[in-house]
């Protein structure tokens, strides 16, 4: 059994965008014809540039192996260049390539990825959501004045709405634009604004749903405890990357100062840096994204090495439905999973992207038994809606201005 070929898809995400502007999706085919899919979540470039790495990483290092050596690959794509370090392009790359290796390897022997990593542990797998506003878009820039992401009566409505559905944990970002120029200091307005989403919300909410704080590593470790300190009366299940994540030590002083749990990783990859985070005491909660931080087999080791420091995992997911199944996989095999981030559920345009017997109820994700990751690309649906647009992934402000001071 030996690869053969591969195919790129750029799918363009239908308004109201909900996981991103388009997702890129890989499907690896071996020369018996056995096929995998897996999704590169690389956000630092344009995708068309992006398309000609995945092609170049699977001409040097995928095309002709056999698709069990999914160590060995890793090592010899990692070593490109004799670099050997973290490289979140580079890892995103690898990350799609690994996770269709993963859903041919588990097709061929007839047994979820799951099963191959240990086995089941949890029965189903509790899941949280983003507070949306409803409409056309969900990108900031697009909003009105009044919107679920400067009101906090808005954000408190739709929280109870999510709750309604089933969700037992609603996420929510309510310190202001994330820029270029963080981390900054917050103003009293940022403070003020903040705890005013976190009143609004846990009233709506009460006990019956935890409050998920996210600030993209707005703030300085100092501005990080300011804040930390107006929220611990709300009972928040995590502080999300309070701090730029690429000093572990200094996110470390803001979770030695509260009680509130700190989050993070989406930004980070492979089992060095998620490691850097643990020996500095940085975080309790880790959030691998699997399109990013190296794939399944690294996103294993990353929640071995979590566990040995009692702590957890919390999978992110802000793009496709491939990531999505691979994130459950793994979450479903790992005995220190928290959560599971979900988009609304397992519904909507990445449900119409793929077929699959996934299912989402109560709040929970259900992951079925379907050989390899669970997934299979509809491939008519993916051409349909081609991207061809210039913008990235996921933007941020880079206006120092859009940052209040004092």
């Amino acid at each position: 059994m030996r690869i053969d070929s591969c195919d790129t898809f750029i799918v363009g995400n239908p308004p109201p965008h909900k996981g991103g502007r388009y997702f890129h999706i890989v499907r690896l085919r071996t020369a018996c014809g056995i096929e995998g899919v897996g999704e590169v979540y690389a956000a630092t470039f344009a995708p068309a540039a992006i398309d000609k790495l995945i092609h170049d990483v699977f001409g040097r290092w995928v095309a002709g192996i056999d698709p069990t050596r999914i160590e060995t690959f890793w090592r010899r794509a990692y070593s490109s260049g004799y670099t050997q370090r973290p490289d979140p392009t580079l890892q995103a790359v690898m990350s799609g390539l690994e996770l269709a290796l993963w859903d041919i390897l588990g097709k061929a022997l007839d047994q979820p990825v799951h099963a191959l990593l240990g086995g089941r542990v949890h029965a189903r797998l509790r899941s949280y959501t983003y507070l949306y506003p409803p409409g056309d878009s969900v990108q900031p820039a697009d909003m009105p004045a009044r919107s679920v992401y400067s009101d906090p009566d808005m954000a408190a409505e739709a929280a109870a709405a999510a709750v309604a559905a089933g969700f037992t944990a609603v996420k929510f970002d309510p310190a202001g634009p994330y820029t270029a120029f963080d981390p900054h200091q917050p103003s009293l307005a940022d403070l003020d604004r903040t705890e005013a989403f976190c009143a609004a919300v846990r009233a709506a909410v009460g006990s019956r749903a935890d409050l998920l704080v996210g600030t993209h590593g707005q703030f300085t470790p100092s501005g990080a405890i300011r804040l930390a300190r107006r929220l611990e009366a709300y009972d928040p299940l995590w502080f999300e990357e309070p701090t730029p994540p690429e000093v572990p030590e200094e996110m470390a002083k803001v979770a030695a100062a509260t009680t509130i749990p700190i989050a993070t990783g989406e930004r980070l990859t492979t089992k060095y840096e998620f490691a850097a985070l643990l020996r500095a005491g940085a975080a309790s909660i880790l959030q691998p994204d699997l399109g990013r931080s190296g794939g399944l087999l690294e996103g294993k080791k990353i929640a071995g090495l979590a566990e040995a420091f009692h702590a957890q995992i919390a999978p992110h997911c802000y793009c496709g439905p491939v990531v999505m199944a691979a994130n459950a996989q793994l979450a479903v095999c790992s005995p220190n999973f928290l959560i599971i981030e979900t988009i609304e559920g397992w519904g909507g345009f990445q449900a119409e992207l793929v077929d699959s017997a996934f299912a989402h109820e109560d709040g929970h994700l259900l992951v079925p038994d379907t050989p390899g990751l669970g997934v299979t690309l509809n491939e008519a649906v993916a051409r349909a809606h081609h991207y061809t647009g210039t913008q990235l992934h996921l933007t941020m402000a880079d206006d120092p201005a859009a940052v209040p001071q004092g």
